[in-house]
């Protein structure tokens, strides 16, 4: 019996890695869910499982918003918890067990603070300690946060961009308080100036950070040993050839087969008003975007192996994030989040560590280091946010195989009804402004509209019918979280007793 249940679970495991394979291919977003945040805007996202509760936790300025997730990809509000100062935004967040308990680690960024939160039986929190900068330690600016389990203790790294950066160790307590251990301060050596992004390998029981250097422009390796003391292994410069590192920023990795290998994107310094301080090395060669991927070797050091460079069929300008969504022994998923692009472009990377292109999603907002990764069963989520003051939404995709749209356009119907009170001037300025939508938003191929002029008595009350028309799905979410849509809900929203929409793909006549 066992014999059979184990050649029973060698079938399943070879079944799931070949539709992994068959499936990647033709792998499409599309958007199931937004809902608003209490915060000013949504600049990180993570997720984390308990009690069975699959949980989503947006921070931004100010706070940090609670969701619950269920399996369809909907969203449901749970709490939301002010940071220290009401500052932030809470750039870098990282939710962990630790010897039982479940914690929320938040990087603080313009509070200079790491911030310890107790995750509670239904995922709201409650902070339990305040960690603030020191001139020993690199938390000013605070942004990207690592968990490295070792073998007797869990420490959190963190790195950031300041005036001084680096480098730090905390060791985590059972109770979430944080001990500082080590910091190594930026020089013109290693990679550690605006680290935005960090990954962990272990290889044959010892484990390696790798670290981005957003105003240094590479990325480094270093040993972690189990007390949590690190030292530096080696550091790879930004060129013109085999690498496209100005402006380092996400850094994610992933196992192959035999092969361990680490993926760098960048949001190139091209995109920054280069006539301010914030860049520091301001002479620089835009040689265009692409993701870096390098190989590890034995010793746990970077070596370059492939780059993928943006073209007219990618979306990898200004990158911002980069998740693992799916991987098996032979190939991976990818998904890159992109600011000046905005959009979501997924990558396929094979066990032979090259990178092409699958399909992307014009996400309609810019991606600000808020995205993530999260998986239901078997079945694969992204997470997504924006540093737009005027979004205020965090939004959910399910990814899944692509749907053959050939020949066919969207109609996007809303029915409304006007509160009794709205007056006749207000309900034609309010159609005005929605016709005029048009002229505003160019993806918008074509607005009807009309008044309801059925005599069967089934209208519920709804008088007023826009019928829109897109050619694709990335107009549509083009539109959705365009300004001039938003300003039209906020300015018409107060007079609007009932919304009924519909969406439906149609052949062209």
């Amino acid at each position: 019996m066992k014999i059979i249940k184990y050649f029973a679970l060698i079938i399943i495991l070879a079944l799931s890695q070949f539709s992994l394979a068959q499936n990647s291919d033709d792998s499409m977003l599309y958007r199931k869910d937004f809902k608003s945040i209490s915060g000013k805007n949504t600049v990180s996202v993570t997720s984390y499982v308990k009690n069975g509760i699959h949980l989503v936790y947006a921070g931004g300025v100010g706070n940090v918003d609670v969701y619950s997730l269920n399996k369809d990809g909907i969203l449901t509000p749970i709490s939301n918890h002010e940071l220290y100062k009401g500052t932030g935004p809470s750039r870098g967040m990282v939710a962990d067990n630790i010897n039982g308990t479940d914690f929320l680690f938040v990087a603080n960024k313009h509070g200079n603070v790491i911030e310890t939160f107790k995750i509670l039986d239904n995922g709201s929190l409650d902070r339990v300690s305040l960690v603030e900068d020191t001139n020993e330690t690199h938390l000013g600016t605070a942004i990207t946060l690592q968990v490295i389990h070792m073998k007797n203790a869990s420490y959190l790294f963190i790195g950031g961009l300041e005036e001084t950066p680096g480098l730090s160790s905390f060791k985590i307590q059972n109770d979430g308080k944080l001990t500082h251990v080590q910091s190594m301060k930026d020089d013109e050596t290693i990679h550690t100036d605006g680290i935005i992004g960090m990954f962990t390998h272990k290889i044959k029981g010892k484990t390696f950070l790798y670290t981005g250097g957003f105003q240094d422009n590479g990325v480094s390796s270093f040993r972690v040993y189990d007390d949590g003391t690190f030292k530096n292994i080696n550091n790879i410069d930004d060129n013109n050839t085999d690498r496209y590192l100005t402006g380092a920023y996400p850094v994610t990795g992933v196992t192959l087969g035999e092969n361990k290998y680490v993926i760098v994107g960048h949001r190139h310094h091209k995109y920054y008003d280069t006539t301010t301080n914030f860049i520091k090395r301001k002479k620089f060669t835009y040689h265009g975007d692409g993701v870096s991927v390098f190989k590890v070797n034995k010793k746990g050091a970077l070596v370059p192996h492939f780059v993928l460079k943006d073209d007219e069929t990618t979306k990898l300008q200004g990158q911002t994030r980069i998740e693992i969504v799916s991987s098996d022994n032979n190939e991976a998923v990818l998904a890159v989040g992109t600011r000046d692009d905005a959009s979501i472009q997924l990558l396929k990377l094979n066990e032979a560590g090259i990178l092409s292109p699958i399909n992307y999603l014009e996400t309609g907002f810019s991606i600000y280091y808020g995205l993530r990764s999260h998986k239901i069963d078997n079945q694969d989520f992204l997470i997504a946010g924006s540093n737009q003051f005027d979004l205020n939404k965090v939004v959910t995709y399910k990814i899944a195989p692509k749907i053959n749209r050939e020949g066919k356009f969207l109609r996007h119907i809303v029915n409304l009804k006007y509160k009794e009170e709205a007056t006749e001037a207000q309900i034609n300025e309010a159609v005005e402004t929605f016709v005029n939508l048009k002229n505003e938003i160019p993806e918008i191929v074509n607005i009807e509209w009309g008044v309801n002029d059925s005599e069967e008595g089934h209208s519920e009350g709804f008088t007023h019918t826009f019928t829109i028309t897109f050619n694709d799905e990335h107009a549509r979410e083009i539109y959705l979280f365009h300004k001039a849509h938003l300003d039209l809900v906020s300015k018409v929203g107060p007079i609007i007793g009932g919304a009924f929409i519909m969406d439906y793909w149609t052949k062209v006549n």
